[in-house]
This record gives C-alpha cells, structure tokens and sequence, in this order.
C-alpha cells in the first residue's frame, strides 16, 4: 500500500502547468489524460500506434500466439477490430495511416521490407531494407514516409532515406564514440534536419542535410531527470523536444519535453514496471496535437 501511494505520488509530483495528454504505447497501451489518469486500455503489448481522425486507433502489435509475425489492426474505442494486416515474418515494427489511405508498415525477418497495404490488404508498395538478417529483432524500429514520398528508416546503427524506387539516397551512421549506438526514431523537419535518438545510447542528436551534429543531449544534461535508453520522439512547432525514456521506472520520468536549451518543461511517470515504447500527443478535446513530428 505504502509503495502504490509512493508511485501515485510520483505520477502527480511530475504533472504541471503544462500537463500533456497521450497516447501511450509499450507494454501498457492506453490514452493518459493531463492529470495522469488511464481513459482507455486496449489489452495488447504495442510497438507504435496512432488515433485516427475518425476516433478509431491503429495499433502495431508484439508477436503473439494469434498473431505470430505481429500485427496491425484498426480497433474502435471499444476494442472491435474493424482492420488487420497479420505479419508474414518475424515482427511488424511500425504501422502509419498514409494520407493515401494506406497504411505503411516495416515486417523484420529473413526478408526485411517495408510496405505500403491498401486496406483490401493488397501490397501497394514494396521495398527491401537493408540490413542483417540473424537479428530480426534489431533490423528496423520507427519508420516515417516524408512529404517529398521518400521514407526515412532507423537501421541498427544507421538512418537511411529510401526513395520511392527503394534506392538508398541519405545516410546517416550513429557517432563511432556510442558504446551502443542504436538508432530507434528519426524525424525530419522542413529545414531539412533529423532528429534521432540513440537507444542504449542514451542520446538524442540532430543533425543537418549533411549528417553535421548541431544539437544534441545526452544523459545527466537535465538536472535531475535522466536520459535512460532513448525511444520514441516528438518534435513540436515551437522547437520544444518530447522523448520516451524505455528503461525508465518510477520515480525516473518516462516521458519528457524539453525545450531547446534543454530547460525541462514537463515529465511523466507512473507506478508501472512497464515502459513507454512509443507515444503520440493528444491536445485537450484527446485528438492528436497538430503540428507535432513524430
């Protein structure tokens, strides 16, 4: 009793002024309101996730005994799956509602690919992703397709940019001095910059079109909140920085923004032993924040 009081504490201390609402993915998967409160479960472990603009969520889903290469459903706010694509290999990594009405996913396996699946289940669009293939589990994490229709993909140790044609034309490797230089997200911004964190790492570097470094955080810049193996990213239209802390546990933040000289200007946490894997940012009515990278 003493330790669940301690960890409610915990999750109210961390709560501000400038309180966010979000969509929580991970081993728990729910909507967290600005107070801290769980609104909606879905009772599935998830690697991303998004709410849809008709209110429906899509989920890409952990290998399980239904779905054993993982999956990407569409489930209404009562748990009805109304869409699924069933993973093919070893795991689906990412799922995006494209504004096409496809949905683009990352498979991991023998064949690592990416895809884009229209939602009669038909493949729209197929690229292989290169990399090693006696680790599915390392191959790919958070992929996005950018405006100009190329797709931007966290590699292992590398970021790659995909053309349509599935050539490889930007690169960018994790700095040689990480002792484990993973990278998981990867955003890029109209100026040009991406924006990538660096797992075990612990560390978030953005750097320009040609792969110069020209911010960056690291682990003990923010007094009293540790960068703890970096996952998920946000970038947000005033320069401020949202970024999930997986290894995090109570009373560390799971959940930070920052701004861009590093001031932290709001945390999260709760009593779970569970991480936060990715997230989206609601605004007060819970649809997704406009203007947010991620």
């Amino acid at each position: 009793m003493i330790r669940t009081l301690f960890c409610l504490l915990c999750a109210t201390l961390t709560l501000n002024a400038a309180d966010r609402s979000f969509l929580m993915l991970g081993g728990l998967t729910q909507i967290i309101d600005a107070s801290g409160k769980a609104t909606w479960k879905y009772p599935a472990v998830t690697r991303d996730g998004y709410i849809l603009p008709n209110g429906n969520l899509l989920l890409t889903l952990s290998k399980t005994k239904a779905y054993p290469g993982g999956a990407v459903v569409e489930v209404t706010r009562d748990q009805k799956v109304v869409w699924e694509y069933k993973g093919t290999q070893s795991e689906v990594n990412t799922a995006v509602l494209l504004d096409n009405g496809n949905v683009m996913l990352t498979e991991a396996g023998d064949k690592p690919r990416l895809l884009e699946v229209a939602r009669d289940g038909s493949i729209k669009v197929e690229i292989a992703l290169g990399c090693q293939i006696t680790n599915h589990h390392m191959q790919s994490r958070m992929a996005r397709k950018l405006p100009n229709g190329h797709y931007l993909v966290p590699q292992e140790k590398t970021v790659r940019e995909y053309d349509a044609a599935g050539k490889v034309v930007w690169e960018r490797k994790s700095p040689e001095s990480e002792l484990d230089n993973r990278s998981f997200c990867c955003l890029r911004n109209a100026a040009g910059h991406t924006l990538i964190s660096l797992t075990l790492g612990n560390h978030i570097i953005e750097v320009d079109a040609s792969g110069k470094i020209v911010w960056e955080l690291r682990d003990g810049e923010l007094p009293g909140v540790p960068v703890n193996r970096t996952t998920a990213l946000s970038w947000l239209p005033n320069g401020n920085i949202v970024f999930s802390n997986y290894a995090a546990r109570a009373p560390q933040a799971k959940v930070v923004e920052i701004t861009r000289n590093k001031k932290v200007v709001w945390t999260y946490t709760d009593g779970s032993n569970q991480g936060v894997h990715e997230f989206q940012l609601l605004d007060e009515a819970g649809k997704p924040l406009a203007g947010v990278l991620r």
